[in-house]
Parts: structure tokens; sequence; C-alpha cells
């Protein structure tokens, strides 16, 4: 006599079922962080703000980015700020003809974060600038 076609499928759906519970399908809960991770700081003097900022920004007009047109004030900069990024970008676009462009943009961010330190964040210059808030 043989087994019933019902009951094959019923053993066959069960031994899938305890096929796949043994190879690990299931989907157990990620392993909990082994260290705890703590954002990296960021920069938090006037120098080392201006330095990013201006940095970013003449990086990305020099290699012609969508944002690189922004005016100044759109980009968050200080009127003198924005005169660091005018020589900057100058610097960066002699170095680029002469060095290529991997070499520009470590110009630039040489020659920003000198200037940005000279200047003690460049921040003086506008009206509009306001320091990071205490908190964030």
């Amino acid at each position: 006599m043989g087994i019933q076609p019902r009951t094959a499928a019923r053993y066959g759906a069960a031994a899938l079922l305890a096929a796949l519970t043994l190879s690990g399908c299931s989907t157990p809960a990620p392993p909990a962080p082994q260290h705890p991770t703590t954002p990296a700081a960021g920069p938090s003097s006037p120098a080392q703000i201006c330095t990013s900022l201006v940095s970013y920004w003449a990086k990305e007009t020099l290699k012609g980015s969508t944002w690189a047109g922004l005016d100044w004030e759109q980009k968050g900069l200080s009127n003198a700020q924005y005169a660091i990024h005018e020589d900057a970008v100058a610097a960066g676009r002699a170095e680029e003809r002469t060095a290529g462009r991997d070499r520009a943009l470590e110009l630039i961010d040489r020659f920003v974060a000198q200037r940005c330190a000279e200047q003690g964040g460049a921040t003086w210059s506008s009206e509009n600038w306001r320091p990071p808030s205490p908190s964030g």
C-alpha cells in the first residue's frame, strides 16, 4: 500500500520546515556592539570651523560641483571667510594647472587652514555670523 498523497505532502512540508530551521534561515537579532561608539568630535574653535567650512566650499568650487555657485551667505561664510575662499580657489586653480587636481585639493586645505588660523576664524567681518551654541 504506500503513503497517501496528502500524507506525503505533509511529510515533505515538515521536512522542509525542519531543514530551514536547522540551516539557520531564521534572522536572529544583531549582536550588541562590543564597544560603545561615540560620534567623532567636530571642529570646535573658530579657526577650525572656518577651515572646515571654507575648505569644503573652495574644493567644491574647484571641482565645479552643482552647489558651488551658491553665494557666500548661502554657503554660511562671513565676508572675510569668503575672501579666503576666493584666494584659495585661485591658488587651487593655479596648482591644478601645474600639478593636477589632487595636489590642488591638498593645497586648498593647507592654504585655508593657515589663513583661518591667522585671522582667528575670520568671523569678525559679518554681521550675520553667530558662534555655535554651547549645547550643540
